[in-house]
């Protein structure tokens, strides 16, 4: 059986997009990929250049970097793979708007339409609560609520994968 909601969860080079990225090939579906990332800076232009190298090309690129349940409610189908890289991105996107009552309305629309969602989806998300409790306002609710939410969409997965080192380690559903 293929899992049709994997969530996977890892540190910042940890190889959990390549692992999400074979996923999908391997579903052998029409990739939507889903990308939540913003240009900022020159650091994070090359980042996204890399994973743009990383993606085959025949793939459907969406980048929404706030209104996620409503792209997801679009675009899911039987027919697709969806993949969302990545949750924390899209999560310091609301944090950060400078209509904070965007966050809750985007944040529970997410989590209400996840269980909803036909097709194959694969969720990619940075694990960023293993170390300590960082110092500011702001990056602690980050940690916070990036934990909340892990724990809230893990709940609604099939599969759950830590990925350490490029390894994928199973905290829930069949091996990959």
């Amino acid at each position: 059986m293929t899992s049709a909601r994997t969530l996977i969860l890892g540190g910042v080079r940890s190889g959990k997009s390549r692992l999400a990225e074979r996923l999908a090939i391997e579903s052998q579906l029409p990739v939507i990929y889903i990308a939540t990332a913003t240009i900022e800076d020159e650091e994070m232009r090359e980042r996204i250049a890399l994973h743009r190298a990383h993606r085959p090309d025949h793939w459907q690129v969406i980048e929404e970097p706030l209104a996620l349940a409503s792209v997801l409610n679009q675009h899911a189908n039987t027919g697709y793979c969806l993949l969302v890289d990545c949750l924390t991105l899209w999560l310091t996107n609301l944090l950060i708007h400078p209509d904070a009552s965007r966050f809750d309305r985007e944040r529970s629309a997410f989590l209400n339409t996840l269980p909803y969602l036909t097709g194959k989806l694969i969720l990619v998300s940075n694990e960023t609560n293993m170390g300590i409790t960082p110092m500011g306002k702001l990056s602690r609710r980050y940690c916070d609520e990036a934990g909340q939410l892990h724990q809230a969409v893990a709940q609604q997965c099939d599969q759950v994968v830590l990925t350490v080192a490029g390894l994928p380690l199973m905290l829930k559903g069949e091996r990959i």
